[in-house]
């Protein structure tokens, strides 16, 4: 992959099965169940932890005044549920010492 390109998940799917050896379907199918998973249990509130990769949390946010950014205007901005990603260590370092970061 070069410099900003997007990792799509047919490039996901085409890479396990090219790693793996299992078909194109069953690869797909491995991929959307993986991806299936970490949605589920971020529905549900759960923290997912990938070792090596990162976390995964749902945090709650409280209701507040925020402004219209075109007029300027107070605004009330509902509670609700964010999704953070916090990267791994392993994972910073790799991205920081990876070519073309500098």
């Amino acid at each position: 992959m070069g410099l900003h390109q997007t990792l799509t998940r047919a490039d996901l799917c085409e890479s396990v099965h090219e790693d793996v050896g299992l078909s194109r379907q069953e690869c797909a199918g491995l991929v959307e169940r993986t991806l299936e998973l970490i949605v589920d249990s971020l529905e549900r509130g759960e923290t997912v932890k990938l070792s090596g990769f990162g976390v995964f949390q749902v945090r709650e946010k409280r209701a507040r005044m925020g402004r219209n950014p075109k007029t300027g205007e107070p605004a009330a901005i509902n509670p609700r549920r964010v999704i953070s990603f916090r990267a791994s260590q392993i994972m910073k370092g790799r991205v920081h010492d990876a070519p073309g970061s500098d």
